[in-house]
Parts: C-alpha cells; sequence; structure tokens
C-alpha cells in the first residue's frame, strides 16, 4: 500500500465529500482521463485506513471554503461531481436524478467561473518590487490555482465535446478574453506616470504613458507570472501579443489625425526605436519573439507618416545649406578674408554642413528604420554643390587666393566625407558630386599653380636645349625659381597643401618631358647620348628630392624620367624596344607621336630602326593591356 500525505488525504477527502453533496455514496469516484494536463498535481492514493485516519486528521472544507482556498481544489469537486451525475442515468434507487442538483452544479460551476475571472483580472496588479510580500504571495498562489483549473476544465471540455449531451465550459477562452479586457483597461489608464519633458504635447504624453504600463507589465509577466503557467502556454508571447495589438490600435487612431512635425517625428521614434528597445531588454527579448508580433501600424499610415517626415528634414537641411553658402557670399561681396587656422585659410561651410548633414541622416535613420530612406535627405547635396561651385567660380574670377585656397580646403572635406561616410548618400548622390567636387579642385589648382608656372616659363624654355645639357646652372635655376614660388602656396590646409604640391610635381615633370620631345638638342652619338642619360637621371633625382622633401607622395614620377633616360642611352635595336614596350605598358597613354619624337633625339638611329621600335610597341600592346588602370601622363605632354 502506497503511504498516503496529508495533502492527499485532504485531497481525497475533499473528492468525497462532493460526492455526498449529491446524496449518498459514489461507488466510485471517477477523475478525469488527464486531470493533470498543463499543472502539477500530486495523484490521489488509496482511502486511508481508519488508523491513517486517526493519526492525521484531515479538515473537511465546504463548496464554499474551498473557492476561499483552492480554485483547482473546487474545479476538481465539482468535475468528479458532473462525471458521477452524467455517469448514471438513475441513483441507486431507480430514480431519475433531481433537477435541483444539476441546478446546484451549474450554480457552483458560475461561482467559480466569477472567481477565476476575478483572479486573472487582478494579475497584474503587483508591482515587481512587491512580489515578496503575504499580500503577493497569496495573490500569486491563487493566480496559479486559477491557472491549474483552467487547464484542467480545458481537458474536461474533451470529454465534453465528446458526450455533447454537457456544454463545455470554454473556460480557456474567458481567460484569454479577460486577460485582454485587463490589458485594454490598463492602456485606457496608465498606471505609470510617464515622465514627461518640458513642451511634450498630449499625444506624446499618452503615448509615453502606454509606453511605460506596456513595459512595467511585460517586464512583471516574464518575471514573476510567467511561474504561474505551464510552459505550453507561452503566456509571455499571449501578453505581448496583446499590449502590441492594443498599442497598435491606439496608435492608428492617433495618426488619423493630421499631426504636427514634432508630433510625427515622436510617433516614429516610438515605432521604430523606442518599442523595439523595450522588447529588445534582455529579460523580456528572452521570451518574447518580438519578429512575429508585425509591425504597428500598417504600410500606408506608416508611409504617411514618413513622407511627412522626410520632406521636413529635407527641407530644413535644404535651408541650412543655402543660408551657409550665402553667408560665404556675403564675405566674398564684402572683402573679407576668410578665417585662418594654424595658419590655413579655411571655409565654416564645410565645418557647418558636414555634422548637419551627418547627424541629420544619422537621426533620420533611427527614426524611419531605413538607411535607404535616411539617405533620400542628402539627395539635394548635388544642387548644393553645384551652387558652391557657381560661388568658386566667382572666386576664381576675383583671383582672390586666400578665398581659393579656403574653398579648395572645403572641397577637400565635402569629398572626404563621401568617400568616408558613404552611407550617408544614395550611389548617384555619391557619384555626381565626387565629380562635381573633383571639377572644383582641379579649377582651385590650376588656379594656384597658374602663377607658379607663369614664374617658371624662363627657366622651361631652357629645357632640352644645348645649354641644359652644357650647363648645371640651367637646371639649378629651376629649381631654386620652384622653391620660391611654391612660398605663394602658403595658407593652404595640410590635405590640400599634398594634394596641389602633387598636382605641381605632375606638371613640371610632363614640362620637361615637352620641353625634352621638342627635339631641339640633337644627340649625334653614343658619347652625347649618354651625356644626356647622365642629365636626365640627375634632373629627375633633384627633383624627386625637392618635391618629396615639400610633401609629394607622387613618387611614380621619377620613373618616367629614368625610363626615358635609358631609352636616351641604349645603342642596341632589340634593346630599345624591350624598354619601349615596357613604357607604352606601363603608361597605356604613351604615343607612338610621343616614341618617335624620343627616339628622333637620337640623330644616329636610322628610320627603319626607329619603325621597328614602334611597330614593337604597337604589335604587343594590343596583347596585354586592355582595361588596366594607370596614372594618365602623356596624354597631357602635347607633341605638335
Amino acid at each position: 500500500m502506497r503511504v498516503s500525505t496529508p495533502e492527499t488525504l485532504r485531497l481525497n477527502n475533499v473528492l468525497n465529500q462532493g460526492g455526498r453533496w449529491i446524496r449518498g455514496k459514489f461507488k466510485k469516484i471517477k477523475r478525469p482521463s488527464n486531470p493533470q494536463v498543463g499543472v502539477d498535481t500530486s495523484p490521489v492514493t488509496e482511502e486511508p485506513s481508519s488508523s491513517e485516519e486517526e493519526d492525521s486528521p484531515v479538515e473537511t472544507l465546504t463548496f464554499e471554503q474551498l473557492l476561499e482556498h483552492s480554485l483547482y481544489e473546487a474545479s476538481l469537486v465539482l468535475i468528479n461531481r458532473e462525471n458521477q451525475l452524467f455517469e448514471q442515468e438513475t441513483d441507486d434507487e431507480g430514480q431519475k436524478h433531481p433537477a435541483e442538483e444539476i441546478e446546484r452544479l451549474s450554480a457552483e460551476r458560475r461561482a467559480l467561473e466569477k472567481k477565476i475571472q476575478q483572479t486573472l483580472q487582478q494579475s497584474l496588479s503587483l508591482r515587481l518590487e512587491e512580489v515578496a510580500n503575504e499580500t503577493a504571495v497569496q495573490a500569486l498562489t491563487a493566480l496559479k490555482s486559477a491557472v491549474k483549473a483552467i487547464y484542467l476544465e480545458e481537458e474536461q471540455d474533451l470529454q465534453r465535446k465528446q458526450l455533447k449531451s454537457q456544454t463545455p465550459s470554454n473556460w480557456k477562452e474567458l481567460h484569454d478574453s479577460t486577460l485582454c479586457g485587463l490589458v485594454e483597461r490598463r492602456m485606457d489608464n496608465p498606471s505609470v506616470a510617464p515622465a514627461g519633458q518640458p513642451g511634450q504635447s498630449s499625444i506624446q504624453l499618452d503615448v509615453q504613458g502606454m509606453g511605460r504600463q506596456l513595459k512595467e507589465d511585460l517586464l512583471l509577466v516574464v518575471n514573476v507570472l510567467k511561474s504561474c503557467y505551464p510552459p505550453e502556454a507561452n503566456i509571455c508571447q499571449f501578453y505581448a501579443r496583446l499590449y502590441h495589438q492594443s498599442l497598435s490600435a491606439r496608435l492608428r487612431k492617433i495618426v488619423d489625425f493630421v499631426l504636427d512635425d514634432k508630433d510625427c517625428t515622436f510617433i516614429l521614434r516610438w515605432i521604430n526605436e523606442f518599442y523595439p528597445g523595450i522588447l529588445k531588454k534582455p529579460e523580456l527579448a528572452s521570451e518574447i519573439d518580438s519578429a512575429a508580433l508585425g509591425q504597428l501600424l500598417p504600410g500606408d499610415l506608416l508611409g504617411s507618416l514618413e513622407e511627412q517626415y522626410l520632406t521636413t528634414q529635407e527641407t530644413e537641411l535644404s535651408v541650412y545649406m543655402n543660408n551657409a553658402l550665402e553667408e560665404e557670399r556675403k564675405k566674398l561681396r564684402k572683402g573679407e578674408q576668410p578665417p585662418t587656422e594654424d595658419g590655413c585659410f579655411t571655409s565654416p561651410l564645410a565645418h557647418d554642413v558636414i555634422p548637419i548633414i551627418n547627424g541629420m541622416v544619422t537621426v533620420t535613420e533611427t527614426v524611419t528604420g531605413s538607411q535607404q530612406k535616411a539617405q533620400r535627405i542628402t539627395r539635394q547635396l548635388t544642387d548644393m554643390l553645384q551652387r558652391f561651385k557657381a560661388f568658386q567660380d566667382d572666386v576664381i574670377k576675383q583671383n582672390s587666393q586666400p578665398h581659393v585656397k579656403a574653398t579648395l580646403g572645403c572641397v577637400e572635406q565635402f569629398r572626404d566625407v563621401l568617400q568616408r561616410k558613404s552611407h550617408l548618400f544614395p550611389d548617384d548622390v555619391q557619384e555626381n558630386c565626387l565629380t562635381i567636387l573633383s571639377d572644383m579642385r582641379q579649377s582651385a589648382r590650376t588656379c594656384l599653380l597658374s602663377s607658379v608656372h607663369k614664374s617658371l616659363k624662363p627657366q622651361y624654355r631652357k629645357l632640352g636645349t644645348g645649354d641644359w645639357l652644357k650647363k648645371k646652372s640651367v637646371f639649378e635655376n629651376l629649381l631654386s625659381s620652384l622653391e620660391n614660388s611654391i612660398q605663394g602656396l602658403e595658407g593652404l590646409a595640410p590635405s590640400s597643401h599634398q594634394g596641389v604640391i602633387g598636382n605641381l610635381h605632375q606638371e613640371v615633370v610632363q614640362e620637361y618631358v615637352k620641353r625634352l620631345l621638342r627635339g631641339e638638342v640633337k644627340l649625334k652619338d653614343r658619347e652625347h647620348q649618354q651625356t644626356a642619360f647622365d642629365t636626365v637621371m640627375d634632373n629627375a633625382e633633384s627633383l624627386h628630392k625637392l618635391f618629396t622633401s615639400m610633401g609629394s607622395q607622387e613618387e611614380w614620377l621619377k620613373e618616367i624620367l629614368t625610363n626615358m633616360a635609358e631609352v636616351l642611352k641604349l645603342q642596341d635595336v632589340p634593346a630599345l624596344q624591350m624598354q619601349i614596350v615596357s613604357l607604352g605598358h606601363t603608361y597605356p597613354d604613351l604615343s607612338l607621336k610621343h616614341v618617335s619624337a624620343l627616339l628622333k633625339l637620337k640623330s644616329n638611329l636610322s628610320k627603319e630602326d626607329r619603325h621597328k621600335v614602334k611597330a614593337t610597341l604597337s604589335d604587343t600592346r594590343e596583347e596585354s593591356n586592355e582595361g588596366a588602370e594607370f596614372r594618365p601622363f602623356f596624354s597631357k605632354v602635347v607633341i605638335k
């Protein structure tokens, strides 16, 4: 015989008492086929012996007392009475069951149902910080008992549906509808006061209050109420869906009205930032599948809000950029010099506009929840840079060197942000803006370097002449003039200065090559060609040292001169062919016209040999260089 615990003894006593409430004794007590589905109950043991009853007295409770003590046990009593009542068509005396017994059972079931509903309605009345006190413990015990009763009834409903003569209780539906009504009431009248900020509208306060209530209640469900339900109930997801649907319905009513820009922004932030932030809290994220909840607003309403917000952002950014550019125009008209920073001329345009663009796009991405939508507000940057380019053209026309230097620094800053933070811009906007800025950069560099080249013209004229080969002073004078002229580039920002020096480096080398290829000097024999080789090599090294000391990173320019010097020195046609082919492959813009001019400097080279060398270049160039990237150089060296 199994040992009966005091609890099982009391439970069996309760069940037996339930039988005596009808009339006489049950022949047997038939419990539900599986009364423990979704609940944790102790098994019913055998009837205790008389000695056990004497040793362990069990309190006999009335049904009314059971309603206060254990809703689950009250449900067990009613189910067993129901089973016994409907199993036997007549009682022991052969009489039909009196209608009053059935009515009594129904009345007691209604009382139990009401008590369970009341218990459910108080589910969310607890506070997390109070769950350990006695009142809260009693409330949780009552809720657990009510939930066990509901799941017990759900199991019993399966039998009722099979018998068809009994009406299912549908207490699971009662549970769901009760909690739905409970959530609706709490969202209608949040008990959690919102932490309002000065200037917040009533709409913002209402939504904030609902959000705080939602957050507090879901935390209570996850941390406390979840323990009152079986795992298969998935009660956390159920509550989350109720709150999601409730919040969604209220937001739909709100956005049906015309919202001002602040309320529009607030609602979007709630949908895309604040609300997801609540559900992503570690405690909630582990229990709630937020993706399964869906969107708070349908696409048409959400799209309308986004359109209003994006249009406002576009307008604000446009006004700001136009005002910033207009301030620069005013300074130019007044003849004001641009400000300096660490000895460099600067334009506040980039300093002002770039942080605004970065900040607005970043916020817009958060508000709309989409990087692609946020990029839309930067589409107008193309028009703004076109106006900036027109402003720079005016600056160049006035030949205001300080303003040119300032705008060039501004151009470099815009290029930097377009390249480093490409996520801020649509691809076509980025491409178009970079093209505009490249044109502006080249215009500014050309303006700044035109005076340098003008001062170098007298020295350029002597390159490639007899004096150039005979007198070292010719090239030394060029270097000296370069150093003096470069001083006029002071006041450029470091990034701009490096680019301008690199540009000047390339243009000086191109001018050098152009003067050399003009053919004013004829290299009649090996000795003259060796002298030319030594001179070009020495010049290449001197230019390299000068420009790299000033910040140029165009080291590749030195190789062009050294490779050309090798052509001047070589005597064998095969060696010349290999050298020209190498030069042509490295620089695909090297034309046959350039090669012809270079070979003509070697006046001892026959026309037939020159043709062989050029033919070799033509034949090999078609083989492997198609599509290769290279730095254009010879295409800017014009040979007449």
